[in-house]
This record gives structure tokens, sequence and C-alpha cells, in this order.
């Protein structure tokens, strides 16, 4: 029988420690305070039930002329927005979509795509090589670029670039035999190096012939891996918290690593997101600086990639084995955390990591609408128990048609703090705000600059008084009203309950809603609300005050994503009983129509995934959906699930090409 820490070489540990031990207030507290669980997910007193209903609010949008009539009117014409009869919950090891619907794999992890276009071997026994120039393993985030979209906005649905991300690899699955290990440790340098390029992001050129997706043979096609040579930019760049051996003056780096969700810029430009990527490293220092255990680097790595000799692993060592920080990698997992900005037309840039985002577990990145001459600000969450909900607003002005990237590196990050009455606040993460200044005082912490504060964001906004949220995942904005979306996924380690996070030990999660007080969205002031509370139909709630139903009860929402008519996708990730036992099913993707709070059951993945990812075409007749780990758990001698190659093929992370089955629009 194999001990822990073999297992957790073998099939990986994602689950970040909880390491949030602030006494700031959870959400779950606020909820059960302030509103009833009915009037918190109508709208509550400061929202209002119009407020959610796609009517204009003064502060954000004009004000109708006639509310009632405005709302019957967007009522009649979104009467028919959700055309499907919804699909079953079901086990079946396939893709379940409504009927008139087709779904498609396209590009499962070992697609060539560059170089000597290496296939993929039914054995997984191709090289590190080979994978460096093959899609990787579990897909996640994603977005398409219409061929004709550099530095904006494009309309060729028929040709473009997709950028995926690749969150993590089952190793058990990615060798012929799973990894060698001897004594408990790695010992082959081949498949921990294979392990390393099977992560990161994957830039893809696509084009429909004949209705018919394909990959291009493309210069532009490319692989970013967790070995890619990277910049740093913004406040932290040349920290001395980031100084290491590979860059001494901690102005560059290597390799992203644990990329969940994305974001895309109205630039034109792809953002991975680095999510739980504490787990890589590992120290054997007795004491460890607040950068490290604020976050969760422990004593052991998730996949030992710190056993081997040479420089390309050792830099998963995070112990102190120089006399400073320039002769060893204490700093490395400082350089992880960050949002990564790039660039896909341009396949000979390299990466930036954008430090004024802040470092944390990041889900995604989403922006509020953009506006020239105004600032941009979007939005982010940092996916794991008890932590937070970001605000990031530029300092610099957006200007159509031109690269944008360095507003990203100058601005002022923000908190969120909840209240129970429905209001909210952003707390500014900044060394010169007068009120963090005096929250810093309060609480004896001390920053030397607002590099430092955003290497140690978590910290930062503990001080602040930030409020504890139920693992904030996706995150999505509504383009008819503007009002901001995102998934509490689940929470089991909560005891204590607020008013926006309503269920102790929460095991199905919600979706969070607020609406931005200033127009421009650049103020410290929200309303928010709760759109639903997942579950089963003897403990959920639906936009509408009700039950949740046999069409739409769901657990675990994670993905999140609005269309181009507002309408709200929703994606599960649902993990053991949920998966096993119980009224859910496989992972599951659902459609919302939050103008009449109707939900109804769309797609419907393969055994053991989760369904994850999420992006169309500007004419709305192809969307893309990734179906990640199908078969979880499943070894080179046991596959949980076949999909999507058939019997006896070991399962494989894919994207799936959904169609309607005359071509014309989904709907």
């Amino acid at each position: 029988m194999r001990n822990q820490h073999e297992q957790d070489v073998l099939f990986g540990n994602g689950d970040e420690p909880l390491s949030n031990t602030s006494s700031n207030a959870h959400i779950n507290d606020l909820i059960e305070a302030g509103l009833s669980r009915r009037q918190v997910v109508a709208g509550g007193a400061a929202l209002g039930v119009m407020g959610f209903l796609g009517v204009a609010l003064p502060g954000n949008a004009e004000a109708a002329d006639n509310p009632l009539k405005d709302l019957l009117e967007r009522l009649k014409k979104r009467g028919k927005r959700l055309p499907f009869n919804p699909v079953a919950v079901t086990r079946a090891d396939t893709i379940s979509v409504p009927a008139g619907y087709k779904a498609t794999p396209f590009i499962p992890w070992g697609t060539p795509i560059r170089g000597s276009f290496p296939a993929f071997l039914d054995n997984a026994g191709n090289s590190a090589a080979d994978q460096a120039d093959q899609i990787g393993m579990h897909h996640d985030g994603m977005h398409f670029f219409p061929i004709d979209s550099q530095h904006g906005a494009g309309h060729r649905s028929d040709h473009g670039l997709l950028v995926l991300n690749h969150e993590y690899i089952d190793a058990p699955l990615l060798h012929p035999n799973g990894p060698t290990l001897a004594n408990s440790k790695r010992s082959s340098a081949e498949e921990v190096r294979k392990e390393i390029h099977a992560h990161g992001v994957s830039v893809v050129e696509v084009r429909r012939v004949r209705g018919q997706w394909e990959v291009l043979p493309s210069a532009r096609n490319r692989r970013i891996t967790g070995a890619t040579p990277m910049r740093i930019s913004g406040p932290a760049r040349g920290h001395a918290l980031l100084s290491t051996r590979y860059s001494p003056d901690g102005t560059a780096t290597r390799g992203t690593l644990n990329n969940c969700s994305n974001g895309f810029t109205p630039w034109g430009t792809y953002l991975t997101c680095e999510e739980n990527w504490a787990g890589y490293f590992a120290s054997g220092d007795t004491e460890r600086p607040r950068e490290m255990t604020r976050y969760g680097v422990g004593s052991a790595s998730r996949y030992g990639w710190d056993h081997l000799a040479g420089d390309e692993f050792q830099r998963f060592n995070a112990t102190r084995l120089a006399a400073n920080a320039s002769g060893d990698y204490r700093n490395e997992p400082n350089h992880f955390g960050w949002i990564v900005e790039i660039d896909p037309f341009a396949p000979e840039s390299s990466p930036i990591k954008r430090t004024a985002l802040g470092r944390f577990a990041h889900e995604g990145l989403v922006f509020a609408p953009v506006k020239p001459g105004c600032p941009v600000v979007c939005y982010s969450g940092d996916d794991s128990q008890n932590e937070y909900i970001y605000k990031f607003v530029s300092r610099a002005r957006y200007v159509p048609g031109r690269s944008n990237g360095g507003l990203l590196d100058e601005g002022t990050l923000y908190v969120a703090r909840f209240k129970a009455n429905g209001k909210g606040e952003w707390l500014a993460l900044d060394i010169r705000d007068k009120a963090f200044q005096a929250a810093c005082k309060a609480a004896g912490v001390s920053f030397a600059d607002q590099g430092e504060v955003l290497i140690n964001t978590r910290l930062a906004a503990d001080v602040a008084g930030a409020t504890k949220m139920d693992r904030p995942e996706w995150g999505a904005v509504n383009p008819n009203n503007g009002d901001v979306y995102f998934t509490l996924t689940n929470n089991s380690a909560r005891t204590v309950v607020d008013a926006a996070n309503p269920r102790p030990a929460n095991a199905y999660g919600h979706i969070i809603r607020w609406r931005e007080q200033s127009r421009d969205y650049t103020g410290r002031e929200f309303f928010w609300s709760l759109f639903l509370l997942a579950g089963p139909e003897s403990d959920s709630i639906d936009p509408n005050g009700k039950a949740l139903t046999a069409d739409n009860r769901l657990a675990s929402p994670d993905g999140l994503w609005f269309d181009d008519d507002g309408r709200l996708w929703i994606q599960t990730d649902m993990s053991g009983s949920q998966l096993a036992s119980g009224p859910f099913g496989n992972n599951q993707m659902l459609v919302a129509e939050p103008s009449t709070g109707e939900i109804k059951r769309f797609l419907v993945g393969p055994v053991g995934c989760e369904v994850t990812g999420i992006t169309a075409t500007p004419d709305f007749r192809t969307l893309f959906v990734n179906i990640q780990h199908p078969g979880e758990g499943s070894t080179p001698t046991e596959f949980r699930s076949t999909w999507p190659d058939g019997p006896g093929r070991r399962p494989r992370s894919a994207t799936v090409i959904v169609t309607r089955e005359d071509g014309k629009r989904l709907f």
C-alpha cells in the first residue's frame, strides 16, 4: 500500500491547504445576520427586483422613462431565450446535448500543433520533446480570437486563434506506466521534463472548412509551458523578494503553472491565471517567511520535481541553501500566483507576469465594460477556502486600437468587504492609502513598499479586513447591465456563516453578484445579492426564490461566462461523493436567463470529468467547451473513462465543439 506522500506524487494533491487564520468576517455570517435567504436571492432591499431583471438603474445606466413597460418588453423579447429541452442528469461516459445539437471532440491532449508534429502514441509513450510540440494535459480556461482581432475586436467566425490553459497533469496517465519512483522519490529527468511541458498554455490556429474545424500548421501555433522564459512587470519587478539564482535582479522567470481560468483584454491579448501553484514547491526550512506560509508552501511538493538534480528542477526547492537569495531558489514561489499576459498573434513575444494585479490563487480575470478614455477595471477571485475577491483599477486610460498592456502595470488593487445590509465596499491595498496605513498599524503588520504588498496580497487583504468567501472562482459580467457575477464553488471548512456565504459546511456552493455604484466601475461602493444557491431540490434556491428542479439542479458551480446576448453559462466541478452518488450525475453545463431567472441544463460531460472553459465564435454558430480529466483517478491498467477515443483507449482531456445540426446560430 502506498504511503500518502507517494500517493500525492502519483496523482497530485492539488488542494491548497487552508492558510487564512485571520479573524475577518465570513460571507455566510453576513447572510445570516442581515437578510433572509429569499430576500437575498430576490435582490434584497438594496437592489430590489428590477435591479436584477435588466432594468436600468441610476448610477449605472440611463434610467428608463417607464420601468414597468420596459421590463415587460424585455421579458416578451426574451421569452424564447433558451429554446431547447433540458438535458437529463446522466452518468453515461459520453457528451450529452439537447436534441438538434451535436458535440464533437477536438484537439485532445497530445494533438500535434508545431515542430515536427509528433503524433500522439496510444500508450502515452511520447517524449518530453514531443509534449512540447503537442497540446498539453487537462484543458481549462479558453478564448477564441478571430483572426482579424489583433489589437482589438474582430469579426471573423471561420478562422481564428484558439488559446487554452492546461491546469495540471495526471502522472499515471501521462506516462506509459505512470511515473518512476525510487524510494518514493522521482528518478527520471525525462518524465519530469515531460510533466513540466504538459502544463501551461496552447495557442492553436483553427479554421472552419465546409462546416468542420481543423488545426492549421501555422507559425502562430505555440506551446507555453512550465519552462518558458518570461518577463516580470509592474510594482514588484526587480524586488528583492523576487531575486533568484536564475534572475538575481528579479526581473525574469521561467514558466507558468496550474493555469486554471483565464481572461482576455480589450486590446487582443490572452490572460492566463496561476491558481493552485503553491504545492509545486517545497521548503526544508524550519521557519518560512510569510510569503510562503500565508500561501501554503510546505515541506513536500505536489509532484516531487524538486527531488532531481539540475537547475531546471532545483528551482522547485525553496529551501535556503546559499548565503543570499541570488544563490538559490528561496524566492522562486514568489514568481508564481500572478496573471500572465500572452500576445497570441506574436509567437516570438515573451509572456509577461503582471504583478500589479496581485499574487494569489487567481481563478480568472474578467473586465468590466471598457470605454475609450476611461480606466480599465477588472475582477479576480482567489480560489481557496476562506479567501477573497479583488478588483483592479488602472491609473492610465484605455486607448482603442493599440497595445494597452501597460495599463495592467499601474493602478490600485482593491479587495471586497461585503456587508449584511446588501452593500459592499472596495478596500485599497495601496501602501499610500491612509486607511490601509491605519489598518496595518492597528494589526502590527508592516510592508516595505508596494511591491511587498503585492507579493503578500493575501496578508494585505487580511489586514484590510476583507470578507472571507467560499472559494471564489470564475467571474463574468452581464453585457446587458454590467452586473458582475462570481461563483463560490463550495467550502467544506466553513463553520460560521454570513450574509454572502449562508451555509455552514457549504458542499454545494452558490453564485453571487453585485452592481457597482459608480457608472465607470472605479468607485469604492457596490450593492450585492445572491443569484442562486446550488444543491438538490431539498436544499437550493433559484433566482426566483424557488427550489431548483430536475431540469437544473446543480452543485459546485465553477466556470462562468456570458454570451454576447446576455445569457449566463454555468459549469460545474463536483468531485467525490457528489459524482459517485446522489442526484447530480456527471458534471454539467447549464444556461440561465438572468432577466427571468430561467435555468436549463444544456450539456452533461463524461464520467469523472470537470466541465470547464467556454468561448464562442462571433456568429455564435460554434461553441467551444473544455472537458477536463475524464475518468479522474484512472491508472495505466484501469481506465475509469475511455472518452473521447472509445473502448480500450486512455482518457484524454479535450475541447468539444458544440454546433446545431442545421448549422444555424446556437440560439
